[in-house]
């Protein structure tokens, strides 16, 4: 009985993939779609440690996630910029989304002890996540704007432009406020042809517009859901950012980070920077 029900599944098995492609040499392939092969090969460790490769692909994917955020964050804004809403609600859930990836992404990392990961620091020289580009797009496209976050790309020309003509452009929220201004809300105009290098500070028009928009959602309901997608993007970017510090506690405590900053001090320290600071104190206001 037993050989015959496996000599059945096995049968059942070979039949399922009859007619699968086989032969790919004249035709594109899952790899190639996916340049797999120089994907793969892009782990290099400095060291002999086991450990360094958990180090590099956390943080190689953590740069393929940015890049999928920066693509729908920008489309995000410009939907926003042309008030069409819809499409980017669901960019900005997906990015959120995304984020919570990202904090789950940490609770891996966190297998590192602290003395597996002292055995392949040195290697890493003066090189730290404060150095990723596109996380600093990430920050300044969500209104975190600060000129001398730049600096530290002066020596690469092309990424040294992206991330200065980001810190030059009108954030998402910016760009929600000039919204709501063209939907005849009473926004200081002050706020609507600023210095876009400069962060955000709040402003009570603001306040009072988002508050008209909570009390009367069904007459605002588009507007009312932009409000909660962009307070739903802070909420997993915080979280991600806690999640970052914890684990970045958890490996070095507070040691001084390779890129010169406080280590888990600077972590602690952004955190507490509002994005969309009206969104938060409505609350206390309704």
């Amino acid at each position: 009985m037993r050989k015959a029900y496996w000599g059945k599944s096995m049968k059942k098995s070979t039949h399922s993939v009859d007619t699968a492609r086989l032969d790919f040499s004249d035709t594109m392939s899952y790899g190639d779609y996916l340049a797999l092969t120089e994907l793969l090969k892009a782990q290099h460790r400095l060291s002999d440690h086991h450990d360094e490769m958990l180090f590099i692909i956390q943080h190689q994917t953590n740069e393929l996630w940015m890049k999928l955020m920066l693509h729908e964050l920008g489309a995000a804004r410009e939907q926003i910029k042309n008030d069409d809403l819809p499409p980017a609600f669901k960019m900005m859930a997906r990015v959120s989304r995304i984020m919570e990836q990202l904090v789950s992404a940490w609770t891996v990392l966190s297998t590192l002890t602290p003395s597996e990961y002292s055995q392949f620091r040195p290697y890493l020289g003066h090189a730290s996540g404060f150095q990723s580009y596109q996380y600093r797009l990430i920050e300044f496209i969500l209104g975190h704007k600060n000129e001398v976050k730049t600096r530290p790309f002066a020596h690469q020309e092309g990424i040294y432009q992206q991330v200065t003509a980001e810190l030059q452009l009108p954030s998402l929220y910016d760009e929600a406020i000039r919204l709501l201004a063209r939907r005849g809300f009473a926004i200081a105009p002050q706020l609507l042809d600023r210095d876009w290098k400069q962060p955000y500070a709040a402003n009570d028009s603001v306040e009072q517009a988002w508050i008209t928009v909570y009390r009367n959602p069904a007459d605002y309901w588009d507007l009312y859901e932009l409000a909660e997608k962009l307070l739903d993007l802070e909420d997993s970017f915080k979280q991600w950012q806690f999640r970052h510090y914890t684990t970045v506690r958890r490996i070095i405590g507070n040691k001084r980070g390779t890129g010169g900053t406080a280590g888990t001090t600077y972590l602690k320290d952004v955190q507490d920077i509002e994005l969309f600071p009206e969104l938060w104190s409505l609350r206390t206001e309704l």
